[in-house]
């Protein structure tokens, strides 16, 4: 049997802003209000779902995403676009800056609900450090 990642369930303080900042940056469009959720279709068929919660239950979660090269050019221009503070590590020591990881590019910034967000190019471990 085949296990696949089919959805999880993404807190947020306000589950459309969050789907909406996450779609944007991503050049994706978030999904119809289903029941408490807002969800966001990825293409690999993982769906996320954002919920809202009480601000205070919110526990910072990391999510990162593989995307190709083109795709990086127009994530980080929107980043920058919206003036997000960004990072070259997950730690925040390299601030302003990127990473070239196995020999691609990496990102992190922050989501409205202060989730951790990473996009990069290449796999840890694919290539090049």
């Amino acid at each position: 049997m085949a296990v696949q990642l089919n959805h999880t369930i993404v807190h947020a303080r306000d589950n459309r802003e969050s789907a909406e900042f996450l779609a944007h940056i991503l050049g994706l469009e978030a999904g119809d209000t289903w029941g408490p959720f807002v969800p966001l279709d990825l293409s690999n068929g993982v769906t996320l779902d954002f919920a809202t919660i009480p601000a205070e239950s919110i526990v910072m979660q990391h999510y990162a995403f593989l995307v190709t090269e083109e795709e990086f050019d127009g994530i980080f221009q929107r980043i920058k676009d919206a003036g997000l503070t960004y990072y070259a590590d997950p730690h925040g020591k390299q601030l302003g800056e990127i990473n070239h990881n196995d020999g691609g590019r990496g990102v992190y910034f922050m989501d409205p609900s202060q989730h951790g967000m990473e996009v990069i190019t290449r796999p840890y471990g694919s290539g090049d450090q």
